[in-house]
């Protein structure tokens, strides 16, 4: 049982530091107004049925808001992510987690507290288009957790072992 939770967490946190969990949960309880805003459409399966965790660790990284079901990635950016410095930053770690296979959609505060039901559509249509996909992949699971676009070739049944 301790090998499947194992098996299960680093798939579903891709190998989070213990730093990182409670660099997690501290941002937990000092969420933005923004952030508070779009948990309202997130919370309670209430998007298509999908889960998203608020603040969810991820490798070196903490998601805004995580659905590991469709392994995407909702961010909402404050100020600071006009600094180009940041800028920078944000896209070598969206770079890094589509290494996963994780899709990342960037909102700033503005947008979530001025267009809310405009980002939350824009959220619905990703999530339904990625289900979609999923539907339609041959292989179910994480046999694979990189997109089709990064693979010279598609696994076999034995590499998916």
């Amino acid at each position: 049982m301790a090998r499947l939770k194992n098996t299960i967490e680093k798939k579903m946190f891709y190998g989070a530091s213990s730093l990182i969990f409670e660099r997690a949960k501290s941002l937990r309880f000092n969420p933005t107004d923004a952030e508070k805003k779009i948990s309202e459409g997130l919370r309670n399966k209430q998007l298509l049925g999908l889960k998203f965790r608020f603040q969810h660790p991820l490798s070196q990284f903490i998601a805004d808001f995580y659905c590991h079901k469709i392994k995407l990635v909702i961010e909402i950016d404050g100020g600071i992510h006009l600094d180009e410095e940041q800028r920078q930053r944000d896209i070598g770690r969206t770079f890094e987690l589509e290494k996963y296979g994780i899709e990342v959609m960037r909102f700033s505060n503005e947008e979530v507290l001025y267009d809310y039901e405009k980002v939350l559509e824009k959220i619905k249509k990703k999530c339904e288009k990625l289900l979609m996909l999923q539907e339609k992949q041959p292989h179910k699971g994480d046999c694979n957790p990189h997109p089709p676009s990064l693979l010279k070739e598609p696994p076999t049944h034995q590499q998916c072992g």
